[in-house]
């Protein structure tokens, strides 16, 4: 068994200096090689095939690690601007599932670059290194058919002298299947290095097509996403300006705070229930500011010997603390002069522009929080 080893192994080694040796010789221009223009060229194409493909898949794989970097960066930020953005802003729901859906969009997109379009590019790439074998392997079936061409031609040379007919017999034979054995390669190859290099057009066109189609679909729905977003926002920002996000929030805290001491407002109206022990006048005040706001002065309210632009004075039957910088904070008891709003468009149902009394403060309060002087 050692034995058969050590001679295989012997005659490997033979065959690589034989081989070594006939291209030395060919590179030195001692011996002639077999040309073979035609699969030069198929070699060529072969060579700029696959390296235009392991480029492809090279800058394809640094994409998808970073469309998954993204993924992650985008899921973070989304979960930021769902905890900053508070529940009682108008279009919380709305909000949250806008950011998830963005999430979901993410996942999908990463899922089908890497399946539909990454899989596919590996799998064409992968054709080259078991061509690449099959090249090199008739490679050396070629050196060594010309290394018995010239060994032939020799013998046949000294034969002509010696009458060797056994030695030229055998050397025939040896030519003959290296001949064999290296045209079975070289036509094979001649009929799949073509066939391979023409299917770059079809691999390519299919995958570019399912690449582009996928990144349309994912910036499409993207930029629905955020076009919801950005009118959540809008909307957020609309409601701030007219008062209504503030009025939510301190009707909400109200409730709260004074569910058995203090008028309970609803969310249209900061003043729909009074104190019971003022019921119809209260009615009738509410009445008034809820048709007019603090354009006309109210019907119970002292209107003499009042400053300019004062409309009439509210006393306050509940302390109130402002929550925006528009609103005006007050205890009980403290008289405010009700003027008119800067901007009537401004004004707000419920609520009424004042200054209290004895102060420059001004700015928004709830009706009714005070009562008519």
């Amino acid at each position: 068994m050692g034995e058969n080893k050590g001679i295989m192994l012997a005659k490997s080694v033979q065959k690589h200096a034989g081989r070594a040796k006939e291209k030395i010789l060919q590179n030195l221009g001692k011996v002639d090689r077999t040309a073979d223009d035609i699969f030069d060229d198929h070699l060529n194409n072969f060579n700029r095939q696959q390296t235009n493909a392991n480029r492809l898949q090279k800058e394809f794989n640094n994409y998808i690690r970073c469309i998954r970097a993204a993924q992650a960066a985008s899921k973070t930020l989304m979960d930021a601007i769902s905890e900053v953005y508070e529940p009682h802003w108008v279009g919380f729901d709305a909000l949250q599932a806008q950011t998830g859906a963005a999430e979901s969009l993410w996942q999908d997109f990463a899922h089908k670059l890497a399946d539909q379009v990454l899989i596919p590019l590996n799998t064409y790439t992968g054709q080259f290194p078991e061509m690449k074998k099959k090249v090199d392997k008739r490679n050396r079936k070629l050196i060594d058919y010309d290394g018995q061409r010239h060994s032939f031609q020799s013998l046949q040379a000294n034969a002509n002298k010696r009458k060797d007919d056994v030695k030229l017999t055998k050397g025939r034979e040896q030519l003959e299947e290296a001949r064999r054995t290296y045209e079975i390669l070289n036509t094979e190859l001649h009929d799949e290095l073509p066939a391979l290099y023409d299917s770059r057009i079809l691999f390519l066109v299919t995958n570019l097509q399912t690449l582009f189609a996928t990144e349309q679909v994912f910036h499409n729905e993207t930029a629905k996403i955020y076009s919801e977003l950005e009118a959540i926002v809008d909307k957020l920002a609309t409601d701030s300006q007219r008062g209504s996000n503030t009025l939510r929030k301190q009707t909400s805290k109200f409730m709260e705070s004074t569910a058995f001491s203090a008028p309970s407002p609803t969310k249209t109206s900061p003043f729909k229930q009074m104190n019971n022990t003022n019921t119809t006048n209260n009615s009738n005040y509410q009445n008034q500011i809820t048709t007019n706001g603090s354009s006309n002065v109210n019907s119970q309210a002292t209107t003499s010997d009042l400053p300019a632009g004062v409309l009439y004075r509210v006393k306050a039957t509940y302390g109130y603390v402002k929550e925006d910088v528009d609103e005006l904070s007050f205890e009980v008891g403290d008289i405010i002069r009700v003027i008119e709003y800067d901007d009537p468009e401004d004004q707000e149902e419920g609520w009424l522009m004042g200054q209290k009394e004895g102060t420059t403060e001004k700015g928004l309060f709830p009706a009714n929080f005070t009562r008519p002087i």
